[in-house]
């Protein structure tokens, strides 16, 4: 596409984002129930796993694996932590600090010695990805309005009353929803990807506050929506090897530095040969999970009841899939993964926030793999194992405070499975417009200021 074209292609988008974003926003107050969207459950582990943690819907729930009890959250603004789907929840670098975020525009700030909210920032639309630095002196969040936001914040005080932030932006993808954000293994960089097939590098500065100016490459490659990202790190690549998976049923993996493209994975075919399904678009790669033991890489993906496992060569720099880890007897499709620097376990989850018809609220289960221990270095003398739930470390306690209850229902979680599904391509799916109905958007704008 020429250039001229382009632009007015990004325009014309824009416009379509503004118009939309302001109906939403007047649809909310009145229609907030009727059009509340389906959010995935959500996963993350402490770095040397002290924790889990689980969000589904507006529920966050954290188990200390270290005292083997569950956390009671600490929030002085009181009532719920959120009160609405979080989209986002996210450890730091050196596990002192967690962060959450969602569609009710709050970003909250954790520490994880006490789990009390050192932090709020309000932010001006729904939060999609969430990010901390790696020295922990800032977090980052993008909204569903293509913006990455940056708050700085002080050493954690547990003696210091919770702080009301204020973000400022730090770069953004041209009215783009931003899909996920992190930060390379040096934190030298800052990478976000986006549902227009992009992923960008950039430079992340000593001020951040004043900006991020510093584009260093774009990743470009994917043929549809960018869904999640992750670092492969290595003793040659401080920076690390970057693997994202996307809605084009592949994973690929970059040099960031050049923003070249290494490998890519097709994991479509062979995920619906092990699904033995034929349903069209189920092969979206839902996230990707490193594993800090070894060169694997773990795959959520929509249709597969379980986890593919793809091994990377660093000296060819090449993807393959090595295994499939299927979950028997159940409808497990995870929605999210998780694992830590110590432990050679990867925690996945699955589960949705409150679905139409249904009297159960916050539906979630957690799983837990095995066999990803250092002692193993050759992906291929490595047996991942799934554990039964008396085996998962917390056991029973755990998995009541994570799920919500030890037993599940599986119908609903097959409903909640196809939920998250219909809710991803309503999300990140473009919606195509007719020549005519696009000039009429563009009229009819809201937001356009007149000039005098």
């Amino acid at each position: 596409m020429e250039g001229a074209q382009m632009e007015d292609f990004r325009i014309e988008e824009c416009e379509n984002e503004n118009n939309t974003h302001e109906d939403s926003q007047m649809e909310e107050p009145e229609q907030n129930n009727k059009h509340m969207e389906v959010a995935p459950a959500l996963i993350s582990v402490h770095p040397t796993r002290n924790s889990v943690a689980v969000a589904v819907g507006s529920d966050l729930r954290v188990f200390n694996l270290l005292e083997d009890c569950a956390v009671i959250l600490v929030d002085e603004a009181g009532g719920a932590s959120h009160n609405d789907s979080i989209r986002g929840i996210k450890y730091g670098a050196n596990g002192k600090l967690f962060v959450s975020a969602g569609d009710d525009k709050l970003v909250k700030v954790w520490s994880t010695e006490s789990w009390r909210c050192i932090a709020t920032v309000c932010s001006e639309k729904r939060v999609s990805a969430v990010a901390i630095s790696n020295d922990g002196l800032h977090v980052c969040f993008a909204d569903k309005f293509g913006v990455v936001w940056v708050v700085d914040l002080p050493g954690v005080d547990e003696t210091q009353a919770p702080l009301n932030k204020k973000a400022v932006p730090l770069l953004a993808h041209y009215c783009s929803i931003i899909t996920s954000l992190e930060f390379s293994p040096d934190g030298h960089f800052i990478v976000s990807a986006d549902r227009d097939f992009k992923i960008r590098v950039t430079v992340f500065p000593k001020k951040p506050l004043d900006g991020a100016h510093e584009v260093q490459s774009f990743c470009l490659g994917h043929t549809e929506f960018v869904s999640c990202l992750a670092f492969i790190c290595t003793p040659d690549s401080p920076q690390g090897i970057l693997v994202s998976g996307g809605g084009d049923s592949t994973v690929r993996m970059w040099d960031i530095i050049s923003g070249s493209l290494l490998d890519t994975c097709a994991v479509g075919a062979k995920a619906q040969f092990e699904s033995d399904t034929t349903e069209g678009n189920c092969s979206t790669v839902t996230d990707i999970c490193t594993i800090p033991a070894c060169t694997l890489i773990a795959v959520a993906i929509q249709s597969l009841r379980g986890i593919m496992l793809l091994s990377c060569d660093l000296s060819s720099r090449t993807l393959s899939v090595m295994k499939v880890v299927s979950i028997i007897g159940e409808n497990f499709v995870p929605t999210s993964l998780g694992s830590s620097i110590s432990g050679g376990l990867l925690w996945m989850v699955t589960g949705a926030s409150k679905l139409r018809g249904s009297d159960v609220s916050s539906l979630s289960r957690v799983k837990v793999i095995s066999g990803f221990e250092k002692s193993s270095p050759d992906a291929s003398e490595q047996e991942p194992a799934v554990l039964v739930d008396s085996e998962i470390p917390g056991g029973a306690k755990l998995l009541e405070k994570l799920q919500g209850s030890i037993s599940v229902d599986e119908k609903v979680f097959l409903a909640a499975a196809d939920a998250v599904k219909t809710a991803m391509c309503n999300l990140l799916i473009k919606k195509q417009y007719s020549d005519e109905k696009r000039e009429f958007r563009k009229r009819t704008r809201n937001d356009r200021k007149s000039k005098h």
